[in-house]
């Protein structure tokens, strides 16, 4: 009894429940807004809910697999399907997509918290961290049929293995990471660095293997599905092609110059929608100069590369979820809030933003 109340009554759990009623909300005023206001988004995108965007092709794929869809279905990588055909006998697809998703953001945080914990020592700190991962504005995808969840859930886990130096762990968790989005496979980078730190000191030949198999296990996790890519279709690169189309991700651009001209357009309000990512940019960009100062190397380094693959599109939409899946970005905007003062302040705001944006999202005017 008394270890379910302090799980009740802790800050992972208090933040993932106040963000699911914070999406209820989000959820309840778009309707408002459409059925009794007649609210629409000016492109003509139909207003959604919960199963929206890309979510509704992860419930597809669940119900059909990817062989009797579009081959663009093929950009979704397999870990959240393969979940959902699991508990889908129980659930329903859409149901289980939900449930998976829910739960994995519920264990992120915990997770988070405990990372943070180990780290630096600090509850405090570990507790804001988990409060910003479940409050943060563009976190509303965490609700959705999303697989960021997923992916921050095993990003997580991944380093708190290499950390704590249970190489086993960081083997399945890298895994299954690259499993889950296509970013999955920058997680090598921090793992090798991770990895080859005490690499001389190994307790003989098996940890050097345990060591060295969890630095390429991310890589081995996105080999797997392009494997089965090439088997299947006989084509390992249509993952990634089908992001290449302008409406996604488009042609690769110099991070610098996008940034420059997300600042041109900004100003001159020619593409006003792609203009406003660029506060997201500089905000991810001041969060991390504080991860190479305050946090080790590789923290930064993660997070860095998935900013600046994030930039490098010709396409912003979706810059603040890549952002998000970033979950060292969060680590130093807790790191920041050390005055209580701060923390009171920026809690609620951001769970303000939180429903903006759900809400912007669920009538289709903006692109999570």
């Amino acid at each position: 009894m008394q270890s379910i109340l302090s799980v009740a009554t802790s800050a992972p759990f208090l933040g993932w429940l106040t963000a699911r009623i914070a999406v209820v909300a989000a959820l309840a005023f778009s309707r408002f807004l459409v059925n009794q206001l007649g609210a629409a988004d000016p492109a003509g995108r139909p207003a959604s809910g919960l199963i929206g965007w890309d979510a509704v092709w992860y419930v597809r794929i669940v119900k059909s697999g990817y062989s009797h869809l579009p081959w663009e279905s093929m950009r979704f990588f397999p870990l959240l399907p393969v979940l959902g055909r699991i508990v889908r006998p129980v659930f329903g697809a859409r149901g289980g997509v939900l449930l998976i998703v829910n739960l994995a953001a519920l264990a992120a945080g915990f997770l988070l918290e405990r990372l943070a914990r180990h780290e630096r020592g600090d509850d405090d700190l570990a507790g804001r961290s988990a409060w910003l991962l479940a409050l943060l504005p563009p976190a509303f995808v965490f609700t959705m049929g999303y697989a960021e969840a997923l992916f921050v859930l095993f990003g997580i886990a991944t380093f708190y293995a290499l950390r704590t130096e249970r190489f086993g762990w960081a083997i399945v968790a890298g895994f299954l990471c690259g499993l889950s989005r296509p970013l999955g496979v920058l997680l090598v980078v921090p793992a090798t660095i991770e990895a080859l730190r005490g690499f001389r000191r190994a307790r003989g030949t098996k940890e050097r293997l345990l060591r060295l198999t969890s630095a390429v296990a991310p890589g081995l996790g996105l080999l797997s599905y392009l494997a089965w890519a090439f088997v299947a279709y006989g084509d390992f690169t249509r993952p990634f092609t089908v992001q290449q189309t302008g409406d996604r991700r488009g042609d690769f651009e110099n991070p610098v110059l996008r940034l420059i001209e997300a600042g041109r357009q900004l100003a001159g309000g020619t593409d006003l929608g792609s203009g406003l990512h660029l506060p997201w940019a500089l905000g991810f960009l001041f969060l991390l100069v504080v991860l190479f100062r305050r946090w080790p190397v590789s923290y930064g380094l993660f997070a860095g590369l998935i900013l600046a693959t994030a930039l490098s599109a010709e396409n912003l939409d979706s810059l603040e979820r890549y952002g998000l899946s970033a979950f060292p970005f969060v680590l130093a905007a807790a790191d920041l809030l050390r005055a209580k003062w701060t923390e009171k302040v920026v809690l609620p705001l951001c769970g303000v933003g939180f429903v903006i944006y759900a809400t912007l999202a669920f009538l289709g005017a903006y692109v999570p």
